[in-house]
């Protein structure tokens, strides 16, 4: 295929809870637990120490049963100007872990957390290492949700896994016979890591060991992209063969084979939930499919030209589509039904995104644009221009303060979402930068270039 698929590692993924706060707050809740035990209620238990969790939440530790666990609280859209103690008692209604004897703790921990918000505001990027990371081109880069190591994959038929931090090389995943395009971590989790190859097979492997675990067969043609659902027990794979699969992690097997589209799969995208997945085509459309059936529940048929990429938003009531038809459209996720059609580049847009909390869409264009919509009025709210080629990624910071955008032009830049400002240039590679991305803290920033070199940015 001529471009990158549009899948991109997503920092933040588990979202079993969500609510609103004062400023704006959006709240998540998502206990520790093995991907298949079952949710308990908490109100049984009595809570332990309570500590930050990154820049963007923390976390509860509880017993219940005789057995210790945890419970994160992300705070994705906390701001220096958020109220503190309103925050906490909206989530105190939500959390009975929280009592009124804890509630001085949580609002000093959460201040500490807005100091380092204020702090972070002002952060700029140097670069910290250049890997040259294969001996073929790249295809795409990837972090897990803490940040500590990131994996690259390749046209020499590997996928390496790094230390971020020093910029080592831990390991080297070797089996495929052909180019490694699709790569991801099962994030939240992180101990294991897919990657899809022209090979047509999809390898399941440990990310602490390099162990292969499952190769899973089927397909006809090329794979090139491919998801882990949220629950950490399915993968997907998309394929040049016009059809999509998913594949049990557990036992290796494939689930239901997706079948309906024309042409090749380009985009797919479990909802938070786990129990939708879409599949964006050359064919023009997006399909929505029931995961546990494998039915076809709408076809989105609008566009006028390929898929670039899709994507559902946090609460699963909205999907954001991008198409080389030069516009983005916004579905309603539940009936199908078009919501807004998000007008204003030139050229192909060859990806679009919603922040973390659902609240903004993100475009980047062939145009050499990008473009941040308010995802409730679908009116745009700035336009970010400067970059001297083709925008292939586009992605928000997990905090929702600053947008990454890749470009041809041999650069990637840092912006602000609010006023559509460049706040730095990221300059440095040779060569057309195709992949992008934030760690979950937002600190740092992975990229990836067709002059086949990765750089840690800190």
């Amino acid at each position: 295929p001529a471009r990158s698929p549009a899948s991109q590692a997503q920092p933040h993924v588990n979202v079993p809870w969500r609510g609103s706060g004062p400023g704006g707050a959006a709240l998540v809740r998502s206990p520790k637990r093995s991907p298949a035990s079952p949710r308990r209620s908490s109100r049984a238990c009595a809570l332990g120490r309570v500590c930050l969790a990154g820049f963007y939440g923390i976390i509860l530790e509880y017993v219940q049963g005789g057995e210790l666990k945890t419970k994160s609280i992300d705070l994705l859209d906390l701001s220096p100007g958020t109220d503190v103690g309103a925050l906490v008692e909206e989530i105190r209604k939500a959390e009975p872990l929280i009592t009124a004897s804890r509630k001085e703790q949580v609002i000093h921990l959460i201040l500490r957390l807005q100091e380092k918000l204020g702090q972070q505001e002002d952060h700029k990027f140097y670069l910290f290492k250049v890997l040259r990371a294969h001996i073929l081109p790249l295809t795409n880069v990837a972090f897990n949700k803490s940040g500590s190591c990131f994996i690259t994959g390749s046209y020499d038929r590997t996928c390496k896994i790094w230390d971020t931090a020093s910029g080592e090389e831990l390991r080297t995943l070797e089996g495929h016979r052909n180019v490694v395009y699709a790569i991801a971590f099962n994030n939240p989790y992180g101990d294991k890591i897919a990657t899809g190859s022209f090979d047509k097979t999809c390898k399941l492997w440990s990310a602490e060991t390099g162990k292969c675990y499952h190769t899973f067969r089927g397909h006809t043609a090329e794979i090139v992209c491919l998801s882990f659902n949220l629950q950490s027990t399915l993968i997907a794979t998309g394929s040049m063969d016009t059809t999509a699969k998913l594949w049990d992690i557990q036992n290796g097997e494939e689930v239901v084979m997706l079948t309906g589209h024309s042409a090749e799969i380009i985009a797919l995208s479990f909802n938070t939930t786990g129990d939708r997945i879409i599949t964006g085509s050359f064919d023009h459309t997006v399909v929505v499919w029931d995961v546990g059936t494998g039915r076809k529940l709408h076809t989105l048929i609008g566009h006028r030209a390929e898929i670039s990429s899709a994507q559902f938003n946090w609460d699963c009531s909205l999907i954001v589509t991008g198409s080389m038809d030069k516009t983005c459209m916004l579905w309603n996720a539940v009936t199908g039904t078009r919501v807004a059609t998000l007008t204003g580049h030139d050229d192909e847009v060859l990806d679009v995104c919603f922040d973390y909390t659902g609240q903004r869409i993100a475009t980047s264009s062939a145009d050499g644009s990008a473009r941040v919509y308010n995802a409730e009025t679908k009116k745009c709210i700035a336009k970010l221009e400067g970059h001297g080629g083709e925008i292939s990624k586009i992605c928000f910071n997990p905090q929702g303060s600053r947008i990454l955008t890749a470009s041809s032009d041999k650069t990637a830049r840092l912006w602000d979402p609010h006023t559509g400002q460049c706040i730095q240039i990221l300059e440095g590679h040779t060569d057309e930068i195709f992949s992008s991305a934030f760690n979950y803290k937002g600190d740092i920033i992975i990229t990836g270039s067709k002059d086949n070199t990765c750089r840690i940015w800190r």
